[in-house]
């Protein structure tokens, strides 16, 4: 599985632009036009410990650490309400990317126009796939917009060895959406564990060697733990 180490800048700026304050995602303004192909396209580094650059305290004895002070390291905590990682989380789980665990696109039958995103931990770690996909399909300069009712309730943390999936809209089966296209190469981004943040190198899955078509009604759900649940949308 090929590995892309650096989400684009021009990515996380389309998605900045339109978040929201509240942390819940990006705001649904309607399907935008790709910006102008003389955009530049910058790499970024991810966050050195694949947690949206925060860690934990060292030896102070702080919650989540073993410090001088002798206090314990703080156990798993349950992911809270809203899709948000817990305080202390980051002690015992990191960041489901590129690095972690290996993904996977492929279309469906079923529903129309559909592909399943699935994502395996090969890691040793609990891992967190905060939020929702951040795709690209080839030079694409527009970020396909989060599906809100699709937003579990907590965060979708994977074992070792587990899965976790997101359903895509491709386009739309009534022939409404605009500027259809076929996409040849697809980038899958990851977010830190507050939104729009860098959660660490992306992925590359493989696409069909025809391509998969899409248009400008290109939506993702969030990450979810159930591959029905993220084909229901």
């Amino acid at each position: 599985m090929r590995k892309y180490h650096a989400l684009p800048v021009a990515l996380l700026a389309a998605l900045a632009l339109t978040a929201c304050q509240d942390g819940t995602g990006t705001k649904d303004e309607g399907a935008a036009r790709p910006d102008p192909a003389s955009a530049t396209v910058t790499a970024t580094h991810p966050a050195e410990d694949g947690v949206g650059g925060k860690g934990t305290s060292g030896a102070t004895g702080t919650q989540g650490t073993t410090g001088a002070t002798g206090t314990q390291p703080t156990k798993t905590d349950k992911s809270a309400k809203g899709g948000k990682p817990t305080k202390g989380a980051t002690a015992t789980r990191v960041s489901c990317n590129g690095s972690n665990t290996t993904v996977t696109a492929q279309p469906v039958r079923r529903p129309l126009n559909h592909m399943l995103l699935t994502v395996k931990n090969t890691g040793s770690k609990m891992c967190d796939l905060t939020y929702y996909p951040v795709l690209r399909f080839d030079e694409m300069q527009w970020v396909p917009r989060p599906i809100k009712d699709s937003k579990p309730q907590a965060v979708t943390t994977l074992a070792p060895g587990e899965s976790g999936y997101a359903g895509v809209s491709l386009s739309a089966a009534d022939g409404s959406g605009e500027w259809g296209t076929t996409g040849h190469k697809l980038t899958v981004g990851f977010q830190g564990r507050t939104p729009n943040s860098d959660g660490g190198p992306s992925a590359l899955p493989t696409l069909p060697a025809k391509g998969v078509y899409y248009d400008s009604t290109l939506t993702v759900t969030y990450w979810l733990r159930d591959r029905d649940d993220a084909l229901s949308y």
